[in-house]
This record gives C-alpha cells, sequence and structure tokens, in this order.
C-alpha cells in the first residue's frame, strides 16, 4: 500500500512542477510544430534520462552538491546563455518571409534531436537542479525506506506526470495543426523564442544571485 501511495503522491507532485510553463514547454511546443506528436515523449524520454540519473545519484548523496550555491550560479548562467542562443534562432526562424512548412517535416527541428533538447534544457533549468537537491532529495530519502521498490515507484509515478503532460500537448497541437497557417507558426515560434529569451534573462539574473548571496 506504500508504494502505491508513493506513487500516486509523486505523480501529483510531477503535475504540479510539469503545468508550470518553462523553457522545456516552450521548446514543447516548437519540436511538435517540425516533428509533429512524437516531439512530446521524446523530449521528456531525454528529461526522463537526466532525473533517473539523479535519482540513483541521490541515492549515494548528491544532494549537497545540487543545493550549493555556487552549482546554482554556473547552471543559471549557463542555462541563460543557451536559452538566449536557442530563443534568438526561433526569433530569426519566425521573421524569415518564405518557408515551407508541415507539421512533422522529420528531421527539422532542434540539432541536437529531441531527446538531447530534452536533457540539455533540463539541465541548464538552475531551479531543476535546486528542486531535486531540496524536494527531490526528501522524496528519495522517503523512498528509500521502502527500499528499491520505493525508489522505483517515486521514479516511475514521477515521470509519469511529465510523460502525460507533455504527450497530450504534442497532441493538442497536433490535432489542431491543419488549422495552423504559416502566418501563425511563424507567431507561435517567435513567441517561444521571446518566452525563451525572458527566461534566459532570468535565469542570468538568478544565477548571479546564486554567486552573490
Amino acid at each position: 500500500m506504500e508504494i502505491v501511495l508513493i506513487f500516486f503522491s509523486a505523480m501529483v507532485l510531477g503535475f504540479s512542477g510539469a503545468l508550470v510553463p518553462g523553457p522545456l514547454l516552450s521548446v514543447t511546443v516548437r519540436e511538435t510544430l517540425k516533428r509533429g506528436i512524437s516531439a512530446g515523449p521524446l523530449l521528456i524520454s531525454g528529461h526522463a534520462l537526466l532525473e533517473l540519473g539523479i535519482t540513483l545519484a541521490l541515492v549515494y548523496g548528491l544532494s549537497v552538491f545540487l543545493t550549493s550555491p555556487v552549482v546554482g550560479g554556473i547552471f543559471g548562467v549557463l542555462g541563460g546563455t543557451v536559452l538566449i542562443w536557442m530563443g534568438y534562432g526561433m526569433v530569426r526562424e519566425a521573421r524569415q518571409k518564405t518557408f515551407k512548412w508541415e507539421v512533422g517535416e522529420a528531421g527539422k527541428g532542434s540539432v541536437l534531436g529531441p531527446v538531447g533538447t530534452g536533457a540539455l534544457v533540463s539541465l541548464l533549468n538552475p531551479y531543476f537542479t535546486l528542486w531535486w537537491g531540496t524536494v527531490g532529495a526528501g522524496y528519495v530519502v522517503i523512498s528509500l525506506q521502502y527500499g528499491l521498490a520505493g525508489i522505483v515507484s517515486f521514479f516511475l509515478g514521477h515521470i509519469s506526470a511529465d510523460f502525460i503532460w507533455y504527450t497530450l500537448v504534442s497532441w493538442l497541437l497536433v490535432r489542431g495543426s491543419g488549422k495552423i497557417s504559416p502566418n501563425l507558426y511563424r507567431g507561435i515560434t517567435g513567441a517561444c523564442g521571446v518566452f525563451l529569451i525572458a527566461m534566459a534573462i532570468f535565469f542570468l539574473y538568478s544565477g548571479v544571485n546564486f554567486f552573490v548571496s
């Protein structure tokens, strides 16, 4: 019974984070318009592989490292820099006057591929590492009381929320693809790019604060 409770509580907690708009959501929108419905699950696959590694590392005491102000500062500055680059690319693409576009055009998304992009965008979010160093670490400690089954239950519950939400986002975008004109697509891409740049500024500001606090 405790294992089941760990699974569903971790899922609810996962939804509380997944539903908050952030860089990963913006990238999911853009990649879905390029690749189709597979973008959401693939992006989260990269995110999940990263979280699996962190979960295993937390079992061996990584939480002290993740909550270090220096680590938060480094990831904030690196994350902000990368997001500016990604956001600028989206804005530049949105300003193109002519291009041929179809939802699900294979191979036209991020250079890293959706799995790599999902992992990178997550890794460079300083609040991702902060969450795992605090809330995530606490949940791992609780789950460890029930051995391997507890850890597996926690991880599957947590990551299920991400897969469900981001797959739903991709599905909703693809379902409405027939109503997306090239101009609307450019508008969506541009808006995602501007959002990423705004998040980048926030990350850079937060990263500097980690260093000076």
